[in-house]
């Protein structure tokens, strides 16, 4: 196989640039920096192309070491033919593959393994071949000493032996395996159901394979998993006998008759409950794709939501019999305050009310915070009231926002927070991370394990290599495509810069409190174990405020310095005009100098040129301010003011394989349909909808009492955006 033509033909590249980024990934270069400084080569496709190209890249390498691996091992086995050949050569999958090596694969005990140390394999050759009387040639082989002690203890061996050679036929696994995938059923009973009634849907449920959601699929595998359900996919029997039989059975007569019985055997015996389980893989494969694609897909809307920068926050944990837990953390996240409040009317005294009032007046005042974060679990509706209502009575200007606290209790008691705070125990810590994820929402959770965020479906029922490889790519592009303050980082956050791990991050963060903050990217090289190569990779991703060179402040690489100077200088710009924002015409003057000319003069392809362009215009941007901002809030409305055909606003906290859910200030998120999302059709709800996004929704159904809220995006005018 050509891999670089495979590919090209896959993703519909040009090959030049395909045969580009397979030499740039055999380079041990990173997917970022591949996206964000090759342009030239790559044809500038985005850093998401990039990883569904490497992965394809992988699977295809991997599968190309696997024929070559079959094909040796055929080959010492003295078996090999063309035809075998041509069939290694012709698969395109791994399951294709396995099953070209089926019959030279070496077997555990088998009824037809038995019969041929019984020296029945030239018998069933014999009936194959379809040209004699096959009990006058039985006779032939009965032999006491080895147990065939009639001709019809040789038949039967035969029959064993014919039945697993059709199993293991690579052609017909194949076409049974399709078969199978579109035209079975899968049937579902339930056996048991849990308390919540979670799998009552299935209690006498079936369906065709080819139409069955994913979700369903991961659910149905969970069901069965708990011993809740018990599943089967179901083909017609006598059409998948007939299938395997037509490729055997050429003539009519006995030898007939037996191929046909030894072929309804082995599908019963052998190939049914095989295909099965190989079809229920494929499935189970495909769901587990999709669902790690859906946690991609809101993983990092909910990396990238903006920061609320420059606001002294106090964090509030909620809690009912423990208390609401408090901190206080200043711009920087530094904590300035922590306390324990009891707020709550329902648990807590009106004295312990009052109290609570009071600590939190005073925190305001004493640490002048501009804004409060809420999390949103237990307790959270009561505290929100508390606050709301505490707002109401002071003079300053104080807004609060309640936040996800998914994760907040895992990091807490993580080493990585006994580390950054020893001094605090972890009920406290949780609220530190609760201010601090309203502060800087990438900075934050990016300590915490993704599949604790509570934005996929079903991630512990995930292959677990595949999903933590997955999602440490999401990870990677959102704080690559964001920069990272050199001097400010935590090893959390430096640990996915482009190039670097935790051994280097660390010792980045060594570098500085020895010698003091950064100046200048060079000084990157004399950190331990930070190499040409990782320079390379991080420089462009790392950001130095205060630096020597205003380009250091900016995503533009090291290796374009010299280049950016040559368009500074064509302009008559300098250093300081850069510092100053006085680029803001320079677009302008390009266009009018003509754009190829510019990039030549500079030795720059363009889309590099108009890269550095950006970053010249604007140091230090990020990319996050030019996003929806979030709403803050002074006050709280509750489920019971809610009704049917009010129009609310809300966001999007979760996108599924069936909908949205939606945050509208309530506690309880409302679930819209993917058939509520808009008139038009959809394949997916994220074809519309992110997280993070801000929507209108109006309320089609309520149920008050099991916290039932049921929207519609399209019955409103305009989606916001």
């Amino acid at each position: 196989m050509n891999i670089s033509a495979q590919l090209t033909e896959e993703f519909n590249l040009r090959p030049e640039h395909v045969q580009n980024i397979l030499n740039l990934l055999d380079e041990g270069n990173t997917i970022p920096f591949i996206a964000r400084y090759r342009k030239e080569q790559t044809g500038a496709i985005d850093d998401q192309v990039l990883r569904q190209l490497n992965d394809r890249y992988e699977y295809l390498k991997n599968l190309e070491k696997r024929k070559q691996e079959v094909a040796n091992a055929i080959t010492e086995q003295d078996k090999m033919t063309e035809e075998i050949q041509a069939a290694i050569d012709a698969a395109r999958t791994m399951t294709e593959i396995e099953d070209v090596y089926r019959p030279f694969k070496q077997k555990k005990k088998t009824r037809a393994s038995v019969a041929i140390e019984k020296g029945l394999q030239p018998l069933a050759e014999f009936i194959l071949a379809q040209e004699g009387n096959p009990y006058e040639e039985a006779e032939k082989y009965i032999n006491e000493e080895k147990g065939v002690k009639t001709a019809s203890d040789a038949i039967a061996g035969a029959k064993d032996i014919i039945a697993e050679i059709i199993s293991d036929n690579a052609e017909l696994r194949k076409k049974l395996r399709s078969l199978l995938e579109n035209h079975g059923e899968m049937q579902v009973k339930m056996v048991k159901d849990d308390e919540k009634g979670t799998y009552s849907m299935y209690a006498d449920y079936a369906e065709l394979v080819p139409e069955i959601k994913n979700h369903r699929i991961l659910a149905i595998n969970r069901g069965e998993k708990e011993d809740c359900l018990k599943v089967k996919i179901f083909f017609e029997p006598e059409i998948a006998k007939r299938v395997c039989k037509a490729k055997y059975i050429k003539s009519k007569g006995d030898c007939a008759q037996l191929i046909s019985e030894a072929a309804e055997d082995g599908y019963d015996r052998l190939i049914e409950p095989s295909i099965e389980r190989e079809v229920r893989a494929i499935l189970t494969d495909r769901a587990s794709e999709q669902a790690i694609k859906m946690f991609e897909v809101n993983l990092r809307p909910l990396l990238l939501q903006p920061p609320v920068k420059g606001k002294v926050t106090l964090g509030l944990d909620p809690g009912y019999r423990t208390g609401c837990k408090v901190a206080v953390v200043d711009e920087t996240g530094k904590v300035l305050d922590t306390d324990v409040i009891y707020p709550i009317p329902k648990v807590h005294s009106p004295e312990k009310i009052e109290r609570a009032k009071n600590t939190v007046k005073a925190l305001i005042e004493k640490d002048k915070v501009d804004i409060i974060s809420i999390g949103n679990g237990t307790a959270s509706k009561e505290t929100e009231i508390f606050v709301a209502e505490l707002l109401k009575e002071i003079s300053a200007n104080v807004n609060y926002a309640v936040v996800s606290e998914a994760g907040a209790s895992v990091y807490s008691a993580s080493p990585l927070a006994v580390e950054e705070f020893p001094d605090f125990d972890l009920t406290l810590r949780s609220a530190i991370s609760i201010a601090r994820r309203l502060q800087d929402p990438l900075a934050e959770l990016i300590k915490i394990d993704p599949k604790s965020i509570g934005v996929g479906q079903y991630q512990h029922d995930m292959d677990k290599k595949r999903l933590d490889s997955v999602l440490g790519g999401v990870l990677e592009d959102c704080v690559n495509s964001v920069g990272v303050d050199l001097n400010t980082a935590s090893v959390s956050l430096l640990k996915y810069v482009a190039g670097l791990n935790s051994g280097i991050a660390k010792n980045i963060v060594a570098y500085r409190e020895a010698n003091g903050k950064f100046t200048s990217r060079p000084q990157l090289l004399k950190v331990s174990k930070l190499g040409a190569k990782a320079y390379e990779q991080c420089a462009g991703f790392l950001r130095i405020p205060e630096g020597k060179n205003i380009m250091d402040n900016t995503a533009v690489h090291p290796e374009s310095y010299v280049k950016a100077e040559k368009l500074l200088n064509l302009f008559d710009y300098t250093a300081d005009d850069v510092k100053n924002g006085g680029l803001k015409e320079l677009p302008a003057k390009i266009k009018e100098y003509g754009e190829a000319k510019v990039a030549e003069h500079c030795e720059l392809d363009i889309p590099t040129m108009n890269d550095i362009v950006n970053e010249l215009i604007k140091p230090g941007r990020d990319i996050r301010d030019n996003l929806p901002q979030r709403k803050l809030r002074k006050d709280i409305m509750g489920i019971e003011d809610l009704a049917v055909g009010m129009e609310v606003e809300g966001v999007v906290r979760n996108v599924t394989d069936f909908g949205a859910f939606i945050d509208i200030g309530v506690h309880q998120d409302g679930l819209v349909h993917i058939s509520e999302i808009t008139d038009r059709y959809i394949k997916h709800p994220s074809d519309v909808l992110k997280v993070g996004q801000q929507v209108k929704a109006v309320i089609i159904a309520l149920d008050k009492k099991k916290l039932r809220i049921g929207l519609s995006l399209k019955q409103v005018k305009k989606i916001a955006n």
